[in-house]
């Protein structure tokens, strides 16, 4: 199945990008139907408007409750036909007010082996931790904070002499590679949840 996607972003958008790449070389069998930032002027919405792709510009400023921003984002994606949305760096904890309109249809990766260093500035958290071991999740988003199932994951290493900005260039290497991927899972119909496991079934061959 094709996937209708909306992409909500906050930032310069390399994940946007890689999703983009990955439409149009038909790795991923997806079209973005709308890029939603919670900023004006992010490099993300260049990205897009670049790719011919619609934005829309939402501050969460402008609303009074977490669960009114989604309502509109919700009434924004519908009105773009979106039936699965990616958080491509959205810096927003998401309510049940969206995850309950495009239901195990929210997909977000994170820049961290999940469950280890959840929140913002995961690199940063596994640096000071002393961890020798990082990576990236690409996981189904819940109501709480980088807790949702866990789709695939890639681990990068901590070397010695890593700052923050060297291990977030390897880690995005792999975010890049990781959420395109998890969304043709999806789109090819692979992905099932067996309580919080998620399962990625074999493609299936046509007989020779």
């Amino acid at each position: 199945m094709t996937l209708k996607l909306g992409v909500l972003v906050s930032g310069s958008g390399s994940n946007l990008q890689a999703i983009l790449d990955a439409c149009a070389n038909k790795t991923l069998d997806a079209s973005v139907e709308l890029v939603l930032s919670n900023k004006p002027g992010v490099f993300a919405l260049e990205r897009a408007a670049r790719a011919g792709v619609a934005t829309a510009v939402l501050s969460h400023k402008d609303f009074s409750t977490r669960e009114a921003f989604d309502a509109e984002i919700v009434r924004l994606l519908r009105a773009r036909s979106v039936d699965t949305v990616a958080l491509a760096g959205f810096m927003r904890i998401v309510t049940p007010t969206l995850l309950d309109a495009f239901a195990s249809r929210v997909i977000n990766v994170h820049p961290a082996l999940l469950p280890s260093f959840v929140g913002v500035d995961a690199q940063r958290q596994a640096l000071e931790y002393g961890a020798k071991i990082t990576g990236c999740t690409v996981h189904f988003v819940d109501a709480g904070t980088d807790t949702g199932p866990i789709i695939a994951q890639a681990a990068v290493p901590v070397l010695e002499d890593d700052t923050v900005e060297a291990l977030r260039a390897r880690v995005l290497v792999e975010e890049h590679r990781l959420l395109p991927l998890a969304l043709q899972w999806l789109a090819e119909g692979r992905l099932s949840l067996d309580g919080r496991r998620v399962r990625v079934r074999p493609l299936a061959h046509a007989s020779t």
